[in-house]
């Protein structure tokens, strides 16, 4: 099921302006997010429109857990994080999506929660995109 006024859903603009398409995953689709500042991260969202994870079965549930494991097995492999965040927010983008974010020791906000829209912006070029891309597909 999609939803014509979601970002997901339609893969608008809005989307590819925030984020670049990495691969589909078993229930999901994989972005990595255009905002580098957090060297790595990326938006994993659920493959139908569904606002919260309550709203899926417990297999689909276990299935949505499995791809966010596994791309966060993937990011510790291609980036080397001391940590990775993972956040579930859907208060004003209601389609169940998890942000997926290596943090480095001594790196922005390290130790705290992650924020959502840094401020100044880091952005890479288009070679960086692409190598961090290719990164992460080899470790999935």
């Amino acid at each position: 099921m999609k939803d014509s006024n979601c970002m997901y859903c339609t893969e608008n603009e809005k989307l590819h302006s925030l984020m670049i398409y990495i691969t589909d995953l078993p229930t999901s689709k994989l972005y990595l997010f255009k905002e580098q500042t957090y060297y790595g991260r990326v938006v994993l969202a659920y493959k139908d429109h569904v606002n919260h994870l309550t709203d899926l079965t417990d297999e689909q549930a276990s299935a949505f857990m499995k791809d966010i494991t596994t791309v966060g097995k993937a990011l510790m492999k291609a980036v080397h994080p001391a940590k990775v965040n993972y956040g579930m927010f859907s208060d004003t983008l209601p389609h169940l999506h998890c942000h997926i974010v290596p943090k480095q020791e001594g790196g922005h906000t390290f130790g705290g929660t992650f924020e959502m829209n840094v401020n100044p912006p880091k952005y890479l070029s288009e070679e960086e995109y692409q190598k961090i891309i290719d990164t992460i597909k080899q470790n999935l």
